[in-house]
């Protein structure tokens, strides 16, 4: 039963933070939300008993979100349509007590119930770490190689675009002095 309302509960969460990052226009707001999803999907794993898959999720994924966040604001000028809203204080309340709820509700929900049984067992002298390992490094070993790449090739032209010098907010300027159209003009001239 517990499964059943927490498998629900992070769908729908999983769910409604995918559509807030599809369909917002600000992009702090979906980065925001994406960052959230990625570990509402991290609960599946913890929900299943593969708690490292959960905390690889969470330090892979969303580590790699916090990057493209940390990425947005430094080429982007995000900010600039952003308006606070000041809100009213009983509903930040009641949203904070929720949270605090549900957080007392995940961590006391294995102590009620503790007849819940796994559908496939864990093998005996061998934990969660090792047994990902095993398939990790055996079946799975070149499309774990290629993914390393794929991240080494994204971590280096992240690194190559914010090593360029970025003096001026590119939204602010005009189309006919951005550094893209001065540099396509010079072309044309030349």
């Amino acid at each position: 039963m517990f499964e059943a309302i927490a498998f629900y509960l992070f769908a729908i969460l999983t769910i409604s933070m995918f559509s807030i990052a599809v369909l917002t226009s600000q992009a702090l707001y979906a980065l925001t939300a994406l960052a959230a999803g990625m570990i509402f999907i991290s609960a599946f794993f913890f929900i299943l008993g593969a708690d490292f898959l959960g905390a690889v999720q969470i330090i892979v994924y969303t580590g790699a979100v916090l990057a493209l966040y940390a990425f947005g604001m430094m080429f982007f000028d995000t900010t600039r349509d952003v308006v606070e809203k000041r809100t009213s204080p009983m509903l930040v309340f009641g949203m904070g007590g929720m949270a605090a709820l549900l957080i007392v509700l995940i961590f006391a929900a294995p102590i009620v119930s503790d007849n819940i049984t796994a559908l496939y067992p864990v093998q005996e002298g061998v934990g969660n770490a090792q047994a990902v390992g095993m398939v990790l490094f055996t079946k799975y070993l070149v499309p774990f190689e290629v993914a390393a790449v794929m991240l080494l090739v994204a971590m280096i032209g992240g690194i190559i675009l914010a090593g360029k010098k970025m003096d001026t907010s590119l939204t602010l300027l005009d189309e006919d002095k951005s550094p893209l159209s001065v540099e396509t003009n010079e072309k044309a001239a030349s």
